[in-house]
């Protein structure tokens, strides 16, 4: 369940930041009531931002299939890089 606090508790930054790692989600802000900022720890962000780029990469490649409904075998695929790549 996420944590709702108050902007008051900003004041102690060291008890949201424990919060924040030890929960590793984020941690949502209310100002008078009403939704304001979201507290979260570089890791929870970077882990965020990583998924949200595989679902693209996901999402991309269905989009892909589904127009031209080809396929490639993955290893093919992967010593074709590697020959490009590394010679």
């Amino acid at each position: 369940m996420p944590q709702i606090r108050p902007i008051t508790d900003l004041r102690n930054t060291n008890e949201i930041s424990e919060i924040c790692h030890a929960r590793k989600e984020p941690v949502f802000i209310t100002k008078n009531g009403y939704g304001d900022l979201v507290v979260m720890s570089i890791e929870t962000y970077e882990l965020m931002v990583e998924n949200i780029a595989m679902d693209s990469a996901i999402s991309e490649a269905e989009t892909e299939f589904g127009r031209n409904k080809q396929l490639h075998d993955a290893r093919e695929a992967l010593a074709s890089l590697r020959r490009k790549h590394f010679g």
